[in-house]
């Protein structure tokens, strides 16, 4: 191979751990040497900005953008991201092309002292969080916690919590886990308890349409059954035109020939929780995800949309 294969990718340590990752896998199943594939590290706007919500400054958008940007452009070939950083509708001309196997989805809780776990911590406790999905799921826990806008990479966020910022912080497993530094958890939460970002442990593959080559590369690095899973979870997501704001969670999994797609959806307050479960063939994957975000849709009669 004459031209080297560019791997786009935010420059976090946990972005890069998944471009690696990434380009493993893509070795793993092509003919291709460890020097004919490198990583690029790209600059975010969600990087850059972090002292307010993302739905404030842009969106999921702002960690993709210049990625995508990039990619248009031709300077790299392959953008790498953490599929629930995607917002739901595609960038014209551009393709998730693979998906690789999904780590572990559920969330979790890093308390202060590493120890407590949720109904340990102390009354009116502050949780660090920037999802309002989180902070809608956590309340129905605990209704006297206090939440608290944290943004940044995952060290960034565990040192304010060590600060003294926080009591405690959510986080997601697969991220914890990629980083290795699972001794750092107080409380893994179960789906049942807590149901996901839709995508959440899924590292997403994106190239242009219309590169025949990488998407080639790319169809052989794809893991099939998270491929449905994803396709389901997004399929609610663009159904209910669902944003960074959009407190939602959405979970597929897959038993036999079947996928079992739940999710719930709260109100823009968080007083409403509206929650609906579906099975369905696999490869039905896609229409499952439109038929439950249209069902959730109507049962909420939009109020979860500004």
């Amino acid at each position: 191979m004459n031209k080297k294969i560019v791997i786009g990718s935010r420059g976090s340590k946990l972005s890069l751990i998944y471009a690696q990752i990434a380009k493993n896998k893509i070795l793993q199943n092509n003919n291709l040497k460890d020097e004919d594939i490198v990583i690029k590290e790209i600059i975010t706007k969600g990087d850059q900005v972090q002292d307010v919500r993302l739905s404030e400054v842009g969106g999921k958008g702002l960690f993709s953008k210049n990625i995508e940007k990039e990619l248009q452009e031709k300077k790299i070939d392959i953008a790498v991201h953490a599929l629930k950083d995607l917002p739901a509708i595609e960038t014209k001309g551009l393709i998730i092309n693979a998906f690789l196997e999904r780590n572990d989805p559920r969330e979790i809780l890093i308390s202060r002292d590493k120890k407590k776990k949720i109904n340990e911590l102390k009354p009116n406790a502050i949780i660090g969080t920037s999802s309002f999905r989180r902070e809608f799921q956590i309340k129905n826990i605990r209704t006297d916690l206090n939440f608290k806008l944290i943004r940044g990479n995952v060290e960034t966020r565990i040192k304010k919590l060590n600060d003294g910022l926080y009591d405690a912080i959510i986080l997601s497993y697969a991220g914890i886990k990629s980083l290795k530094i699972d001794n750092e958890i107080s409380e893994i939460f179960s789906v049942k308890n807590i149901i996901p970002s839709a995508g959440q442990g899924i590292i997403s593959l994106q190239c242009r349409e219309n590169d025949n080559k990488i998407l080639s590369i790319l169809k052989k690095t794809n893991h099939n059954e998270t491929r449905q899973r994803a396709n389901a979870e997004r399929n609610v997501l663009k159904v209910l035109e669902g944003d960074c704001e959009t407190p939602i969670g959405v979970h597929a999994t897959i038993k036999g020939d079947e996928i079992i797609l739940e999710a719930e959806l709260f109100s823009l307050d968080g007083s409403e929780r509206f929650y609906e479960k579906k099975i369905s063939k696999i490869e039905n994957s896609k229409e499952l995800g439109k038929e439950l975000g249209q069902i959730l849709k109507v049962k909420s009669n939009n109020s979860y949309k500004k």
